[in-house]
């Protein structure tokens, strides 16, 4: 029998693009959390991390696979997520787009299907279901299973990976899946800000900071050049399984050790396929936009710390960001309190080849000119020693602790998540991540702004309606700051 993925059920979207660390949503939430904090007047609260850094296990093969467990055993579910050092910042412009279809190929015909191996007969009734995504610096496929079915969950990932046969009609149904994904993204107001701030802000490889990859490249790409690409990157040495759920550590070594331990050990891609650094920005520039939209839209965009190369400021950029979250600082009683935006958001999105740093400002048109020169005024204040209290810096360190174990509420978008991060900063970052951020001070916050924002080269981009700008002429002199 041929396996038709078609009896599992997909999750989401297929590739995943972040302007901020954490969606705005859930922030919300657990700026709420935080705000009860201030409220209450309390002593200065602690920032949240388990008791131990133990709750995480790790193991690398001998053929350089790392194998990444997190045991919880709250529901009799498991995840298993394969993780690959790609996505578009692998890509040329040759490449641009590659990542994302071959993610798409990757739950289609194996060598197991066509061999009508037994174990896939049943698996379309053992409720596992699966997803992947792509982004800038991996890409991860996982599924999801009953206990009692993580065997069959792990054999059968291990065949999507191992044994692909990009079938041409099967690559022919997926570029048309991907290219209509494109054409849904392209026509979203904010896809169009953010694919312009990403092609300003990373001007020499732009392309090599958009997942979704071009659509020129997917519409003419072949099973000949997608197996050649994939051959590249996914090989163990590039490669992590996380495991979490309803496990031991013991269990999924075992598992993973039978199914992917003789795998070979392939050359390291990067040896050969180096991937360039984006170079600095060397002036700032902006635009107004123009497109269906009905509010306003304004967006500012830095280059940050690259991990590897500046740690210590990745640390600093997160704190500063929850500090200017938080309802009650005076970033946002100057923006939202005031009236002037419907929301405005600040992040840094950790990156190893360069994370950028957006602000994000929702308005009306009737206030986008204030609202613009008042996000101006209070970037020019960041460094200011008032500009926020020991009280906001202690509340940040405690929202993202309790971001930290929110994350772990879902042991399926946890493995995700821990994917992201072993890829982009290496799971030993991660283990670190909130005892390191306690440590953060106010010299750290301010070296950060000032090596990063202050002064430093920017872009500025409005997106409003045609009718909008008519009505308020919006200059680009202003939205620049001059």
């Amino acid at each position: 029998m041929q396996l038709n993925p078609a009896k599992l059920p997909r999750e989401r979207a297929s590739y995943r693009r972040n302007i901020f660390s954490k969606p705005i949503a859930f922030v919300a939430a657990v700026i709420l959390i935080a705000a009860a904090v201030c409220a209450a007047q309390a002593p200065a609260p602690q920032a949240a991390r388990p008791a131990s850094d133990s709750y995480l296990k790790s193991k690398v093969l001998p053929n350089g696979l790392e194998i990444i467990v997190y045991e919880d055993h709250t529901v009799p579910l498991v995840t298993v997520a394969y993780i690959v050092k790609a996505g578009s910042w692998v890509e040329s412009l040759q490449d641009s787009g590659l990542s994302h279809l071959d993610e798409h190929m990757f739950f289609k015909s194996t060598v197991a299907s066509k061999n009508h191996e037994e174990y896939l007969d049943n698996i379309g009734d053992m409720g596992i279901t699966y997803n992947g995504s792509t982004a800038e610096e991996h890409c991860e496929e996982h599924f999801t299973s009953l206990t009692q079915f993580f065997p069959t969950a792990i054999h059968f990932l291990r065949d999507a990976a191992r044994y692909p046969l990009f079938d041409p009609d099967e690559v022919l149904t997926e570029r048309a899946v991907v290219l209509d994904e494109l054409d849904r993204d392209a026509a979203n107001p904010y896809d169009q800000i953010t694919h312009e701030m990403t092609t300003r802000l990373f001007y020499a490889y732009p392309n090599r900071k958009l997942p979704e990859g071009s659509r020129d490249i997917t519409a003419h790409a072949t099973p000949e050049g997608l197996r050649a690409f994939y051959n590249r990157y996914y090989v163990p040495n590039n490669s992590a399984l996380v495991i979490a759920g309803d496990i031991t550590p013991e269990d999924a070594y075992k598992q993973a050790e039978f199914y992917f331990g003789d795998w070979p050990r392939a050359a390291d891609p990067f040896v050969k396929y180096p991937v360039p650094e984006n170079p600095p920005l060397q002036k700032s520039s902006a635009d107004v936009l123009q497109g269906p939209i009905q509010n306003v839209l304004i967006e500012f965009g830095w280059q940050g710390p690259s991990i590897g190369k500046d740690n210590a400021s990745t640390y600093a950029a997160d704190v500063f960001s929850y500090i200017l979250r938080q309802p009650n600082s005076r970033f946002q009683k100057a923006l939202v309190d005031s009236g002037l935006a419907l929301a405005v958001d600040f992040g840094y999105y950790t990156q190893r080849n360069v994370g950028p740093i957006n602000v994000f400002l929702q308005t009306t048109p009737e206030k986008a000119r204030p609202a613009l020169l008042a996000l101006q005024n209070e970037i020019s204040h960041f460094g200011d020693p008032d500009y926020f209290s020991d009280q906001e810096l202690r509340n940040a360190k405690v929202l993202l602790g309790v971001n930290d174990l929110f994350s772990r509420e879902k042991t399926s978008d946890f493995a995700i998540e821990l994917g992201f991060w072993w890829a982009s900063t290496g799971i030993d970052y991660f283990r670190g991540y909130q005892q390191t951020l306690d440590g953060v001070t106010r010299a750290d916050i301010s070296r950060y702004l000032h090596t990063y924002i202050l002064g430093k080269p920017r872009v500025s981009l409005v997106l409003l309606s045609p009718q909008a700008q008519q009505s308020i002429q919006l200059k680009t002199e202003e939205v620049l700051g001059k």
